[in-house]
């Protein structure tokens, strides 16, 4: 049976060269990425990752998966999510929003938090429809009415092929929606795409929600599969699209699978993982290093792990994608310098989330020196009885085929779970979700990077939009951002109580913030500002 895998090439090599090694091992390219010098290549030798590394033109070699099979593990939803329903009642309104602000704006804190409101950045800077926002994760639901408008579908693109089942039937994708098993570029199986681009860009339309940056476009960059799984042929297809169409920004949600942390020499793995571990940083870092040169600012999630990524620390999920017979996640400790992609690669901007009281959501991994500033990304237990409330999570845009294939409305179209709204405007209806995660921290940061290039970029010669200098945007992003110090005393024990079998359970977590006001592991230079962003 044929398996697949993604090889590097060696920097230097000619594509000839690397070609040839490729056969010779045993292997036929079927994919290949030459901005990085990447291929997906398949291959019926048992020897081939042996072989390909005797290879003097390959430089790394990862497994992707066996060709008619797929893993043995339940469908799983995108990562940096907290999937936390609240327990109290369906979200409502109290009173109207104000006559400029959009119908469910009053449930919008975490715009009110970083001041992207009708009286803060929308009056001074609401963003430039020639800034284009990439957003690579699960897919964007274009057609969503709070998303249209903005939705760019010419740049557009899938770099995904759905996985529908393994070869006993156990579900990963689950059964594909087009023939071809490679969705439409205005399609999200997940939902998580799409809460992501509303939090960037949803307009002022008088419909639901706007988002931090309401004028600016979105363009789809798929590389997740349905079942939320980012792998690195896709991830590295989404980011050098990115630098060769004139993308300004992108937000990335997500850690590529199947490793959380990539460790080249960690003993507690095979000579072969290590391999693929060294592989994914390598390859992630050549199309960060690509798009980061062709000025896209990136800019990633931080992570729900709740731990101190500059501290050594413990992965028993990794890897979470079995495509070797056999294997399966195991237990390990994890050094300082091992890498989650791509959070922690260069020219990469952190994001850590916070709650609407302004703390680090309980959820939120950080670290001094790791994390570049924070953003609202919700934190339902941020409450006086610390048990959830959807009220206190991040609103954003759900796409309606999602919520009705998953029974959440009722015969009238009103939502019948406590997460889910609704908001009309004369006969067109849309609907909104609440999330809590780094993935919602990241596109408030996301938004703000788009303010900045909108105010201050300058004409792209070479794509006719707006461009500006990825450090230029960091600086301004971090340099505007509203410090806040560490909590006093600095180690907190979070508690947050969940629903288990009908009665509620204590949870803690103990985490440690250190640094200073201006710079510290929980917030970084602080938390960002729309408003101060474009102020001047």
């Amino acid at each position: 049976m044929d398996s697949e895998y993604v090889v590097l090439y060696k920097e230097g090599a000619s594509p000839g060269q690397a070609h040839r090694a490729v056969r010779d091992a045993g292997g036929r390219i079927v994919h290949e990425n030459r901005d990085v010098g990447l291929a997906t290549v398949r291959s019926s030798n048992p020897e081939f990752v042996h072989d390909a590394m005797d290879e003097r033109a390959l430089d790394g070699v990862a497994h992707n998966r066996v060709i008619g099979e797929a893993p043995k593990t339940p469908k799983r939803k995108a990562p940096d999510v907290e999937r936390v329903v609240g327990a109290k009642n369906t979200a409502s309104l109290n009173g109207k929003p104000s006559k400029d602000a959009e119908p469910l704006a009053d449930l919008q804190w975490d715009m009110k938090q970083i001041h992207a409101t009708e009286d803060g950045s929308y009056k001074k800077e609401p963003g430039d429809k020639r800034v284009l926002v990439g957003i690579l994760d699960t897919g964007v639901d274009g057609d969503h009415p709070d998303i249209k408008p903005n939705f760019n579908r010419k740049l557009s693109r899938n770099f995904t092929h759905d996985i529908p089942t393994d070869a006993n039937g156990a579900e990963v994708d689950g059964p594909c929606e087009f023939a071809s098993c490679v969705d439409p570029n205005d399609w999200d199986d997940n939902d998580h795409g799409t809460h992501v681009a509303s939090t960037i860009a949803s307009p002022r339309n008088g419909l639901g929600i706007a988002g931090v940056a309401p004028n600016v476009s979105i363009v789809n960059l798929r590389v997740a599969l349905d079942s939320g799984y980012f792998f690195v042929g896709p991830v590295v297809d989404g980011l050098t699209y990115a630098g060769r169409n004139g993308i300004d920004v992108v937000n990335m949600s997500f850690y590529v699978d199947p490793w959380l942390f990539n460790c080249g020499d960690n003993p507690a793995d095979r000579p072969e993982d290590q391999l693929e571990q060294r592989t994914i940083v390598k390859a992630v870092q050549r199309a960060l290093d690509f798009a980061h040169e062709h000025d896209v600012t990136l800019i990633n999630s931080a992570g729900n792990e709740r731990v101190d990524y500059t501290k050594p620390t413990t992965d028993a999920a990794s890897p979470n994608f079995v495509s070797v017979p056999g294997e399966k996640p195991h237990e390990r400790t994890i050094p300082a310098d091992c890498k989650a992609m791509p959070a922690e690669g260069d020219h990469v901007i952190p994001i850590a989330a916070t709650g609407q009281s302004t703390r680090k959501s309980y959820y939120s991994s950080f670290g001094d020196g790791y994390v570049a500033v924070a953003a609202p990304g919700g934190d339902k237990v941020d409450t006086a009885d610390q048990r959830p409330d959807d009220k206190a999570g991040v609103w954003a845009a759900y796409p309606e085929r999602l919520a009705k294939a998953r029974g959440e409305l009722n015969a009238d179209g009103t939502p019948k779970v406590p997460n889910i709204i609704r908001s009309c405007k004369g006969d067109e209806c849309a609907y909104y979700q609440s999330l809590q995660g780094t993935s919602m921290a990241s596109p408030h940061a996301v938004g703000v990077a788009a303010l900045i290039i909108s105010k201050y970029g300058h004409r792209d010669r070479d794509h006719g939009g707006l461009t500006l200098d990825p450090r230029a945007v960091e600086w301004r992003l971090r340099g505007t951002a509203t410090e806040k110090a560490c909590p006093s005393p600095r180690t907190v024990e979070y508690v947050w109580y969940t629903q288990q079998d009908g009665k509620w359970v204590k949870n803690t977590s103990t985490q440690t913030c250190e640094g200073s006001e201006g710079q510290n592991g929980f917030f970084g230079n602080g938390i960002v500002d729309a408003l101060n962003a474009v102020r001047h």
